[in-house]
């Protein structure tokens, strides 16, 4: 048996002698795949993981799960693309298919890496400094970018932008100045509206959204929430759900919604929100925040009802399993089973575990460091 144990070691250190061969002193890890759940088939093929990595680790990766095959394959991009020098890159900020092609925006390393959706193989990169999050609309990609490098203080700070670039080229056509930290965007009703945070001048945070005309990409006006925006995304009733960190103190963080008919704030849920996501009529977040009482964290898993702006749970979790830092989440659109990440210690492999709609854990992977942003892949005609 120790036989076979030094041979197989052999083996394996010869292939990533071979693979990093390709890449100079970088070494290319194969994937690795691993069988959870159940097979099933229908409208949608899988979904794509991205997993951001610690800052300056130069470690984003990119996972994905097969519904049909209920396999679970690790570091995907690595192995698909062994000629791209460095990989991914540092710190995987978003992640979305559109157009047959998968877009990875990947934050200090400037850049959205662009792939094809069905096999991750790379097309090209669109460089933008400081890039955050995307969305699309008509040909036509939009990013958000902070402008200046990643560096806390007023006195560094500049306004941040939003680029429009076209889909077919990679080239960027038009950009147009917004707030300080613009993070998340999202189009509806022929508008950009750009979540603005401030991120970078705590304590005196940005506190609005940007609408951007999409007719001359410019910006016509703004619409008050609250400090440290982060998240926006539409609902199918002309409405804006929009999450705000607040100042870490006075103000807390909560989920805003804005009415686009009259773009002004019409309700908020009393909870901490650190991340959600909408399917159908629901909405599923988490939050947690310091209580000054029993000095201790208090977490939320809750899910509110879009259409009735409605609370409905505080805990969607029915299981005895102790998360230690949630961090991604996303809602199977054919299943209805949640997709939650844990970053753990932001330094190692993280966790993603799929729940029951009954809210049980039916199965747990082993995902990359920092799992984050998710991609559902649909069958195409």
């Amino acid at each position: 048996m120790r036989i076979r144990g030094n041979i197989l070691l052999i083996l394996h250190s010869l292939l990533l002698i071979l693979l990093s061969s390709c890449r100079g002193d970088v070494v290319v890890y194969p994937s690795e795949n691993e069988q959870h759940g159940e097979s099933v088939s229908g409208e949608f093929l899988g979904f794509y993981l991205l997993n951001e990595g610690n800052m300056g680790s130069n470690k984003s990766t990119l996972d994905y799960y097969d519904f049909s095959t209920a396999t679970y394959t690790r570091n995907i991009y690595s192995e698909r693309n062994p000629h791209v020098p460095l990989s991914l890159g540092d710190v995987g900020n978003d992640l979305k298919i559109y157009g047959g092609r998968m877009y990875a925006v990947i934050n200090v390393s400037n850049k959205i890496e662009v792939m094809t959706a069905d096999s991750a193989r790379r097309i090209g990169q669109i460089d933008i400094p400081n890039c955050r999050y995307l969305c699309f609309d008509g040909g036509y990609g939009y990013i958000t970018s902070y402008a200046g490098p990643v560096q806390i203080g007023r006195q560094h700070a500049q306004l941040g932008y939003v680029a429009r670039f076209d889909t077919a080229t990679l080239q960027i056509v038009d950009t147009c100045i917004v707030g300080y930290q613009p993070d998340g965007v999202v189009v509806a009703n022929g508008k950009l509206y750009v979540a603005n945070s401030g991120g970078y001048m705590l304590p005196d945070y940005e506190t609005e959204i940007s609408v951007v005309r999409l007719s001359d990409f410019k910006e016509e006006k703004r619409i008050e929430v609250a400090p440290n925006l982060h998240y926006v995304m539409p609902d199918r009733y002309d409405r804006l759900w929009v999450s705000a960190r607040g100042n870490y103190n006075s103000r807390p963080s909560r989920l805003y919604c804005i009415d686009l008919k009259t773009e002004t704030v019409v309700d908020s849920v009393p909870m901490p929100v650190d991340n959600f996501c909408i399917e159908g009529d629901s909405l599923f977040f988490f939050g947690q925040q310091f209580n000054w009482e029993t000095l201790e964290d208090e977490r939320v898993f809750g899910i509110v009802n879009v259409k009735t702006r409605e609370l409905l749970t505080e805990n969607f979790i029915n299981d005895d399993r102790v998360f230690q830092k949630p961090y991604g989440i996303a809602v199977n659109p054919m299943s209805g089973d949640i997709y939650l990440t844990d970053a753990k210690d932001y330094v190692t492999p993280g966790m993603l575990y799929c729940i029951g709609p009954e809210g049980k854990i039916k199965w747990e992977v082993r995902t990359g460091d920092i799992p984050a942003h998710f991609a559902f892949r649909k069958k195409t005609l």
